[in-house]
């Protein structure tokens, strides 16, 4: 099994993805969306920007 984006709905009826590791566990979760396409989208976002992403410390 490889990682996999998963789709859900929240108790308040928004849109939000998980990132999850080929062993199953959660490595990264998205905002809420309005609908499901735009936290497709977001998805999308992520998989494009990620590879090249810096990262930093605050």
């Amino acid at each position: 099994m490889s990682a996999k984006f998963v789709i859900y709905q929240d108790a308040k009826g928004e849109y939000r993805f998980r990132l999850k590791a080929a062993n199953g566990e959660i490595i990264a979760t998205g905002e809420g969306y309005t609908s499901k396409q735009a936290c497709k989208d977001g998805i999308e976002s992520v998989k494009k920007n990620a590879p090249s992403a810096s990262v930093e410390e605050e």
